[in-house]
């Protein structure tokens, strides 16, 4: 893979983005400020963004002059296209591991590395920001459509977070049911 270093006003968000990712800038530029660029905006050949709009606008709060691009120049339209809706939706697919998280955030501490606070509570537990509300889209269980039918969900409001948890190993135990936590 090629990636250049580009002055950032060669690149062009696209218009039609349907991803809302201001919620997540402030988390990108932490995380650009601690560790450096080390996930390149990947472009078309007129330099729109296919998938870093968050890393875009990070860079615009940082200042940044110049980034690092990928040109996808192998890539259709229609793949273009339809990488822009994957690579946006693959992270909803996924979970945390909560028996593991809070180790490797332990072990982080005890070696001294200093987490953005943007994440953590000083508890050392995986926390979204206080003050920033998750998008509609994440607050609603959705039905996906699988191979072979329908997947159904509910969302159920808890009085904490120590409710919510023990719901939640209740339904896995009791009913062998696929849970996962959402907080807004």
């Amino acid at each position: 893979m090629e990636i250049e270093l580009w002055d950032i006003g060669r690149v062009k968000p696209y218009e039609n983005n349907p991803r809302k990712n201001d919620d997540s800038v402030d988390a990108v530029a932490a995380s650009i400020r601690e560790f450096g660029f080390r996930q390149p905006i990947v472009v078309d050949a007129e330099g729109v963004i296919i998938v870093g709009h968050t890393r875009y606008k990070a860079a615009l709060k940082l200042g940044l002059e110049r980034v690092p691009v990928h040109v996808a120049r192998d890539l259709s339209s229609e793949q273009l296209r339809a990488y822009r809706i994957l690579d946006n939706r693959s992270a909803e697919f996924s979970s945390w591991n909560y028996e593991l998280l809070p180790l490797e955030l332990e072990s982080l501490a005890s070696d001294g590395v200093d987490l953005p606070s943007l994440y953590l509570s000083d508890d050392v537990e995986w926390r979204p920001r206080e003050s920033k509300r998750r998008s509609v889209e994440k607050r609603a269980m959705k039905k996906e459509v699988l191979g072979s039918g329908f997947r159904y969900g509910v969302l159920i409001e808890c009085a904490s977070e120590s409710d919510q948890l023990s719901l939640l190993d209740r339904f896995s135990v009791e009913f062998g049911s696929r849970c996962r936590s959402v907080i807004w």
